[in-house]
């Protein structure tokens, strides 16, 4: 235990302040502040000696937490890096971009603000880089058998640096042109600026891990060749297959799906030769009037984005009822509470628009010019058109971000011949194995779509399970099992 008494002394969640919005919306960094050491042991000093820790139950890592939080408080920082990256791979990207469930089952959160975890973590980790104690972690003996990981996510990225420590020749294929997945691409910049993945890759590279982009596994590389020329696969794609809003007017120019959209200001902040003669991406929000429908995680992307780019105005819409200040009766502690949040990108401006459903895209030669819709409520578990609701609403851009549906399921996973499962994802067994003798699958490809902090899990869980395929044993950690929890 950190301070018997630090919950006592301390009795509110304390976070980094993020920058005055005037400022931040003029360039692409994180939206945070530094937050000092002395803050954050404050912070920790909060976690109590609870007995049964629930957090350890929200975190599909099993991440030690109380323990490294006593460690930050006490000032051994080299300690309770080394605590963190027992369970985690990459802190650097579960701190910024995961949604905290551990918080949720903080039983310090059963009356008071919860423990700041989510911030120790990632404030462990960046004191770690800087002051050079994250270096390649070399295995100790090769074992001669390769490994293909096909997909760069967090997911593939953990199982690669697990199966590589474990002393196995492990190849990441990515079919775009850099490492990363959609962490590279699909996360923007003021969530997480790139560097933080590129200094990973590093230490991965030095370990061993061999790294192909630009390479499509089926395409390039036959399944074939990818069978013949490795003892075991991990399939790690994601669930990359959108969902669309097939309704009159879809057809229509100016209508875009979210991942059509934020690669685009990604690889401007790369330094892609990307702008047209108007210094703009092919996909922009600039001036024009943008709808984002979707009011989750990418929407809010969308929303960030499209502040930045300079939208003349943007609405997000959500078909769902706006949720309660507070956490839901439905969803009790310690269980992830359903509850309005306010993200940094809502915070920026924008209008929300809760329980509405688009019906058509109207446009004029071509290109949609606005969107007609109504309000819903409800009923039975199925939505209703509330009568006398209906609108229309301007829009030059309409981003659809509402999710997606599972992995591509033409190419690779068909000529693979791994059966899926009832909702069309990737089936496994209890060693994430798939219906094909030697091939794995980890992440959302898997699981569905889901969080960070599951696809790394996922991956290490994997790792695990081909080291125990490919050597009849494995010393690497399991943690969770597929069936540990249902998909969100």
């Amino acid at each position: 235990m950190a301070d018997p008494r630090g919950f006592l002394k301390h009795t509110s969640k304390e976070l980094p302040v993020r920058r005055p919005v005037p400022l931040r919306l003029k360039d692409w960094k994180e939206v945070y502040e530094d937050f000092s050491h002395e803050k954050l042991q404050n912070q920790a000093s909060r976690c109590m000696d609870c007995g049964i820790p629930f957090c350890h139950n929200g975190c599909p890592l099993g991440n030690l937490i109380p323990e490294w939080n006593d460690l930050v408080y006490k000032d051994r920082w080299r300690d309770a890096i080394e605590r963190l990256h027992a369970t985690n791979n990459f802190p650097e990207f579960t701190g910024r971009l995961c949604p905290a469930p551990c918080e949720a089952s903080c039983v310090l959160g059963i009356n008071q603000d919860p423990v700041t975890i989510k911030q120790v973590e990632v404030e462990i980790i960046d004191n770690a880089f800087d002051q050079g104690w994250v270096v390649p972690k070399m295995p100790d003996v090769q074992t001669g058998k390769k490994v293909a990981v096909v997909g760069s996510g967090p997911a593939g990225l953990a199982a690669a640096q697990q199966l590589t420590r474990a002393g196995h020749t492990v190849t990441v294929f990515e079919r775009a042109d850099r490492i990363g997945g959609l962490l590279r691409y699909g996360i923007p910049e003021f969530k997480m600026e790139k560097r933080h993945i590129d200094r990973r890759l590093e230490q991965m590279a030095a370990e061993g891990t061999q790294f192909r982009p630009g390479v499509n596994v089926g395409v390039d590389i036959t399944v074939a060749q990818l069978r013949l020329n490795y003892d075991a696969v991990v399939l790690a794609g994601g669930a990359t297959a959108w969902r669309d809003l097939p309704i009159p007017g879809r057809e229509l120019d100016g209508i875009h799906q979210a991942m059509e959209f934020l690669p685009w200001a990604n690889r401007v902040q790369l330094g892609d030769d990307v702008l047209d003669e108007n210094g703009q991406p092919p996909i922009t929000a600039k001036d024009k009037h943008v709808i984002i429908i979707g009011g989750g995680d990418t929407g809010a992307d969308c929303l960030g984005t499209s502040h930045r780019q300079g939208a003349a105005s943007i609405h997000q819409f959500e078909i769902m009822p706006r949720p309660p200040e507070t956490r839901a009766d439905s969803t009790p502690w310690p269980t992830y509470p359903l509850m309005f949040r306010v993200s940094s990108a809502h915070e920026e401006g924008g209008e929300r628009v809760f329980s509405v459903n688009t019906e058509e895209f109207i446009g004029e030669n071509g290109r949609v010019t606005g969107l007609r819709a109504h309000e819903v409520k409800m009923n039975a578990g199925k939505f209703e058109k509330v009568e006398g609701t209906d609108f229309e609403l301007k829009a030059d851009l309409v981003l659809l971000a509402m999710g997606f549906v599972g992995p591509e399921k033409e190419g690779l996973l068909t000529k693979l011949g791994v059966e899926l499962t009832d909702r069309g994802n990737v089936s496994r067994d209890d060693n994430f194995q798939t219906t094909v003798p030697g091939v794995f699958v980890a992440g959302d490809m898997g699981r569905g779509q889901s969080l960070i902090v599951w696809a790394i899990a996922e991956g290490r869980a994997a790792a695990a399970g081909v080291d125990r395929y490919l050597m009849g044993k494995t010393a690497l950690p399991v943690v969770i099992k597929p069936t540990a929890a249902p998909q969100r």
